[in-house]
């Protein structure tokens, strides 16, 4: 990549990379992100050179341990044929884009944006699928036009406008129906898709009618049927009751003489923050085995923040401390990351593991602290309530980041979404620079005339 920083550890004069040796795992960090020497690094690579060399906030992706997650999925899965389509909106740099695409995955996108990132990153049009439910004429036309995969569809008007603009541009469109299956995911109200009372998709008599629909239309094939039930789903249980529901679709389909070609259950398979169980994804697939070994569908699986969030961390450093004076009131730690660079706690009241980078000096004071950023909002908060020893100009790494956190972020109080950086065996580069006030400038018209 153009105006990328490469620097490998022989190069890291006076480096802590140099000290990483000794790996400790921390408590509730990936065994991606381990103490080495009393530094915390991601592989090889001390964080530590990393801020140094990039500055902070930066998010930090450990591309190994990416990699080493995708073939854990693989693996659980490799007695039925299965195709894992990357959900691109957990985290779209293309450097993570291109290594999804290097270790066999299709993409799952949900935006004419996320489309033109995957194919920037070198994803064939056929190995991505385009789910959502608001697909606008134009995004519709450019997926036509590159010949993607596979259009899930999510309610009857979008099929007949797909159907329109495959017949004005002379293009065949490849077809599944989203179903919305009314299974209880167990999740977050905010990241459950699978309810009756949530947008998402059509019931299943809705989507038999769809499918037969499609399959009559001169430029539509009927191809799959599909559903997404929620994100951070700890249990198997849901993905099978989901997975049945489905399976009644499909045989259905087959008394009218339509043979479907894929069944795509979707991701959100969980992730551990703190506490949670850790997602068994051979468990599903073994059960999954059950169902469909007589079957010539394959098996669509999207996951997302499974692949990355325990593969990230977003690295801070602490401006000031505000110990409280009073007994009973917050110690706050006010650093330079911010609700605009890592949305989840604010939003969704989201747990994240937080670790200092190198040990702390003797000026540093331990207390319960609130890691909250500079933005003026009174949510404005990382972390509340953890138990450390800090000082001003320490660094932080707040951990399983690596999903939703770069791909939520804004220029909420002007501020510059943060730089990202992937390591790679013992070797960082930056995947994306640090963006400047000019760069939000430069999109609006300063100029006398408007």
């Amino acid at each position: 990549m153009p105006g990328s920083i490469v620097r490998p550890l022989r190069h890291l004069s006076n480096s802590a990379a140099h000290r990483c040796v000794a790996p400790a795992r921390l408590g509730r960090f990936n065994v991606a992100f381990q103490v080495r020497s009393g530094v915390l690094c991601a592989g090889a690579v001390s964080l530590a050179d990393i801020a140094e060399v990039v500055g902070t906030p930066t998010y930090v992706y450990s591309g190994d341990a990416i990699a080493e997650r995708y073939q854990q999925l693989e693996q659980a899965f490799v007695g039925i044929p299965t195709q894992i389509c990357y959900a691109v909106k957990a985290n779209a740099n293309l450097g993570v884009l291109r290594l999804m695409k290097a270790l066999g995955a299709g993409f799952d996108i949900v935006s004419g944006g996320e489309l033109q990132r995957a194919v920037a990153a070198g994803a064939v049009p056929e190995s991505i699928i385009f789910s959502g439910v608001g697909k606008s004429v134009a995004e519709i036309n450019l997926a036509l036009k590159f010949g993607i995969g596979c259009f899930n569809v999510e309610s009857a008007a979008e099929l007949a406008r797909l159907g329109e603009q495959a017949v004005l541009l002379g293009r065949r469109a490849r077809v599944a129906v989203r179903v919305n299956p009314d299974v209880d995911a167990e999740t977050h109200p905010y990241i459950a898709t699978g309810l009756k009372r949530n947008k998402f998709g059509v019931n299943a008599a809705e989507a038999l009618n769809l499918l037969l629909r499609a399959q009559r239309h001169p430029q539509l094939e009927a191809r799959g049927v599909a559903c997404h039930i929620g994100s951070q789903i700890g249990r198997v249980a849901p993905f099978l009751e989901a997975l049945d529901r489905l399976l009644e679709l499909v045989d259905a389909l087959a008394a009218q003489g339509v043979r479907l070609e894929h069944i795509d259950i979707g991701g959100g398979f969980g992730v551990t923050y703190r506490d949670e169980a850790p997602f068994d994804p051979a468990q599903l697939a073994a059960m999954a085995e059950t169902r469909l070994a007589a079957r010539p569908q394959t098996l669509v699986i999207e996951p997302g923040r499974f692949l990355t969030a325990n593969a990230g961390v977003l690295l801070t450093r602490v401006e000031y401390l505000k110990p409280s004076q009073e007994a009973g009131q917050p110690h706050f730690a006010v650093v330079d990351a911010a609700m605009n660079d890592l949305l989840r706690p604010a939003l969704y009241q989201a747990w994240h593991p937080l670790q200092r980078v190198q040990p702390a000096d003797a000026q540093a004071q331990t207390a319960a602290w609130d890691i909250v950023g500079p933005i003026c909002e009174s949510g404005d908060f990382l972390a509340q309530q953890r138990e450390l020893a800090l000082a001003p100009g320490d660094l932080l790494a707040i951990g399983a980041a690596g999903a939703y956190g770069m791909a939520q972020s804004s220029n909420y109080n002007s501020r510059g979404r943060p730089a990202e950086v992937l390591v790679q065996g013992g070797d960082f580069r930056v995947v994306r620079r640090r963006e400047h006030i000019n760069d939000q400038l430069a999109l609006e018209r300063l100029d006398a005339d408007g």
